[in-house]
């Protein structure tokens, strides 16, 4: 990191504290604001339905974040991110071959998915890339995690990837599926060939009104068939994709995924409390905390030779190529594969 950590985490949070509540407040107290219930027919049907477990609420940052907390309290602490268009249930069965090694292991949902609300209505819905990060941070400093192993896929391993980089004293050690995903906003703005240009067409969708409009309208189908399209080979059922499906009707969830890849493209602006954060970004910080990095053989999303990003791992480093039909939902498709890969880079530090 180009700065003191706890510097930039001071700075940060202050000006976060500010976009919340649209007072001056500074400091890591600001961080911590009061919420209302979250009473919705949605969160209701969240809370009971959950496969890992009854749902928690906790006030972090900008959010009331909701997660789920399994294994004994005194265990060490794991975090699992999961990706778009995806929910905490891509760990359903992974949680418990951690839990059962006696780690203590958390699953939260990101912001615009599942019982995770903003604790301000003026906050903007904000998707670029250090927002979540910041996000999962200020998690770990309201649950008083000081330090933990990360883990997660598409949207999830760039959040684990990012607080690797940024923050290396609070991760012990991280498993990323597809390897490096910092992104770079003006790197996003140079074309790709065609092909390449092809497998992020929903990208350009969502760059128009009209897509944001059908997004919203669709946001079931259109999942189901990011599902299809990413893992091709994963024979899901209805009722699998349901109870992942309801996390999408969070009443953000639309904005948070436009502005994300809009903002990824240049289409769409951040916000200036990050941008500090995404200028270290910019620059592709190496990673030096032990990583494991895994990907599939029938991944159908667009994802990165493993070859191009192995040098951006400068500490203890080994990638794992899985077969036999997985696609990008790795976790979820083969959680003994991706649980071991957590639990091998944990025996580690």
């Amino acid at each position: 990191m180009h700065k003191d950590a706890n510097q930039t985490r001071r700075e940060f949070f202050g000006a976060a504290a500010a976009l919340a509540t649209g007072i001056g407040l500074t400091g890591p107290a600001a961080a911590y604001l009061s919420v209302a219930r979250v009473t919705d027919a949605t969160t209701r049907a969240l809370v009971t339905s959950a496969s890992l477990g009854h749902l928690k609420q906790i006030n972090a940052g900008l959010l009331n974040v909701g997660y789920t907390e399994s294994g004994p309290a005194s265990g060490s602490a794991i975090l699992l991110l999961h990706g778009w268009p995806y929910d905490i249930d891509s760990f359903a069965e992974v949680v418990p071959r951690l839990t059962a090694q006696g780690y203590r292991v958390i699953v939260p949902y990101l912001r615009g998915y599942g019982t995770t609300r903003f604790v301000s209505s003026e906050t903007f819905r904000n998707g670029q890339q250090s927002a979540l990060a910041v996000d999962i941070i200020a998690m770990m400093d309201a649950l008083k995690i000081e330090k933990a192993v990360v883990g997660g896929f598409d949207w999830g391993a760039r959040t684990a990837n990012i607080m690797a980089a940024l923050w290396p004293q609070r991760v012990s050690a991280m498993v990323s599926v597809s390897g490096y995903l910092i992104g770079n906003q003006q790197a996003g703005k140079a074309p790709l060939p065609p092909k390449a240009e092809l497998e992020w067409w929903y990208q350009y969708y969502f760059a128009t009104e009209r897509g944001r409009i059908g997004y919203e309208k669709n946001r079931r189908e259109f999942a189901k068939l990011i599902w299809k399209l990413a893992s091709p080979k994963w024979n899901f059922d209805d009722a699998t994709f349901e109870r992942s499906a309801q996390a999408f009707d969070n009443p953000d969830h639309v904005a948070i995924v436009i502005h994300n890849y809009r903002w990824r493209l240049g289409l769409a602006n951040g916000e200036e409390a990050y941008d500090e954060l995404e200028a270290q970004l910019a620059v592709g910080p190496t990673i030096g905390v032990p990583t494991v990095t895994m990907e599939s053989d029938a991944n159908g999303a667009p994802h990165p030779d493993p070859t191009i990003y192995a040098k951006k791992f400068t500490g203890r480093y080994e990638h794992r190529h899985i077969s036999g039909g997985i696609g990008h939902n790795l976790p979820q498709e083969a959680p003994s594969a991706f649980a071991q890969a957590i639990l091998d880079v944990a025996a580690q530090v």
